[in-house]
């Protein structure tokens, strides 16, 4: 697909860059990864100065290195961190501000050890989503490392009614990560923040974003290789399913 392959050469050109330039931080090199970034705790720190981050009682964040400052921040402004298992598992961990130190909570091998698991079904509502990037645009498109499970993560917690369209969806990136422009497909999720060390990117107007999982572009073996997504299609009388996509992969 031609979107797949814009895709590639955006993350490729991306990391590329990060490395030439030495603005990539631990771990390096940053091919095949979610960028660690030089001013990642600034990002972060302006990203906990905006009124959605204020207002935000429980945060979803991914477990990738860029965003472990936002994890410690928002445990030391007293949130409800969710941070979700490799490979869409079913389960989150959940860290409570109040039970836990947030500077080791927040790195892998500490909310791996103090974080409760909790599944989907029994996660809390969630007022913030932050996202890792490899590359972003200023209208809010972006792109991952190419797995997808970002995505299946948001349209499961959306169906089942731990978020909507109004949450915001947060990034935090280098400013070299924001590129002119993203190509994007209907599964995308699209964000609403982009916050570099230097700057804050409000996109307007807000981009929609999916209501829940669309099976046309869930290949078989992504299904496969996703037990919880698989066990959760079943449980809905949507597995199997013509809808599934033959010979498509999820190429997010």
């Amino acid at each position: 697909m031609e979107v797949e392959e814009e895709k590639r050469r955006i993350r490729q050109k991306v990391w590329e860059l990060m490395e030439r330039a030495n603005v990539a931080a631990f771990p390096r090199p940053v091919y095949g990864r979610i960028p660690n970034f030089v001013g990642a705790r600034e990002a972060a720190e302006r990203l906990a100065s905006t009124e959605e981050f204020r207002r935000a009682k429980v945060i979803k964040v991914n477990p990738d290195s860029p965003q472990r400052p936002v994890r410690e921040l928002a445990l030391r402004y007293g949130k409800l961190v969710l941070v979700p298992t490799p490979r869409l598992r079913g389960q989150f961990y959940l860290l409570d501000p109040s039970r836990v130190d947030p500077a080791y909570a927040s790195t892998i091998a500490g909310f791996t050890t103090v974080g409760e698991r909790v599944d989907v079904e029994s996660a809390p509502r969630v007022d913030m989503v932050v996202v890792g990037s490899v590359a972003v645009s200023p209208d809010g498109y972006r792109v991952g490392k190419g797995e997808g499970y970002s995505e299946l993560e948001y349209a499961m917690l959306r169906e089942m009614g731990k978020l909507d369209d109004q949450v915001p969806v947060v990034t935090t990136v280098h400013d070299v990560q924001v590129v002119e422009k993203v190509p994007s497909l209907p599964y995308d999720v699209p964000v609403d923040l982009i916050v570099t060390p230097t700057k804050l990117i409000r996109v307007t107007p807000r981009k929609p974003k999916p209501s829940g999982l669309l099976l046309e572009y869930l290949s078989p073996s992504k299904v496969e290789e996703t037990p919880y997504l698989k066990s959760y299609l079943i449980r809905t009388g949507r597995w199997p399913s013509a809808g599934v996509a033959g010979a498509m992969r999820l190429p997010i």
